[in-house]
């Protein structure tokens, strides 16, 4: 893999574009500080535990014993959906105010590590809720599902930082992509066991498939093929990825395990 040649954009009308790109940050924030207000609001307290499984016998002497469950830590559901919801708000509005310029000239260069710094939290938090309504609760594997999803993005990082389209060494790319199905594996696993309501199963196909549409992103910017040749044009799809995702992913969760009864 070899450093990429960073050639800024040519566009004569950039200063324009990058204008109405922040104002669509600027708005895509506020839609989820909107977001983050409402189900705060509206939410009621539901705290899941997670657990640690502890050998209280020798497994050498009787290898039918089963570890015995200690709750370690509870998570919060709302607050853990308001939680990558502003990471979300977070990176949309710091790249359009204080850290507008530095943004700007990373689009000349065809990269955003903001973007890859937040979905390191809030797509690892919308992991762990996602599994964590499938019905998961070990701790030692949702830790290990934050390692790999976190891996996963930091590939994506690592290709866009080194990598240029059109000339790319797809390594990081296809490392990231093996990576990423690592919760999904473990997901499907205990599904095939489990008899969770219907909505965990549209949580699931809905998110696995937005989730790999942002590896589709990122293919079809470095393959260069038609509108993704423009990188802001693969900015605003990554923008438009993000907030359908979180939003379908809060809102599914408040309806179906936040809302309050009658309400």
């Amino acid at each position: 893999m070899t450093e990429a040649t960073l050639t800024p954009m040519t566009e004569p009308d950039n200063a324009a574009r990058y204008r109405r790109l922040r104002i669509f940050n600027i708005l895509v924030g506020l839609a989820f500080v909107a977001q983050i207000a409402v189900i705060l609001k509206l939410s009621k307290p539901l705290s899941i535990p997670l657990v640690l499984g502890y050998l209280n016998r020798d497994p050498l002497i009787n290898p039918n014993v089963i570890a015995k469950p200690v709750e370690v830590i509870s998570i919060g559901i709302a607050s853990s959906v308001a939680i990558f919801l502003a990471c979300a708000a977070l990176d949309h509005l710091l790249v359009a105010f204080p850290l507008r310029s530095w943004y700007e000239r990373q689009l000349g260069r065809r990269a955003n590590y903001a973007r890859w710094i937040e979905y390191t939290f809030s797509s690892s938090l919308m992991v762990v809720l996602i599994v964590v309504v499938v019905g998961i609760r070990d701790l030692g594997a949702i830790i290990a599902i934050i390692s790999t999803n976190s891996a996963m993005i930091l590939f994506g990082l690592l290709m866009e930082r080194k990598e240029t389209p059109g000339k790319a060494d797809w390594s990081a790319f296809w490392f990231s992509s093996a990576v990423s199905l690592a919760p999904w594996i473990i997901i499907s696993l205990f599904l095939t066991k489990a008899s969770p309501p219907a909505f965990v199963f549209i949580i699931v196909i809905l998110q696995f498939i937005l989730f790999f549409s942002f590896a589709a992103n990122m293919g079809l910017q470095y393959k260069q093929v038609g509108k993704w040749k423009d990188y802001v044009y693969g900015e605003y799809a990554y923008i438009i990825l993000s907030i359908v995702a979180k939003s379908l992913l809060a809102w599914l969760i408040f309806a179906n395990v936040l809302r309050p009864a009658g309400s």
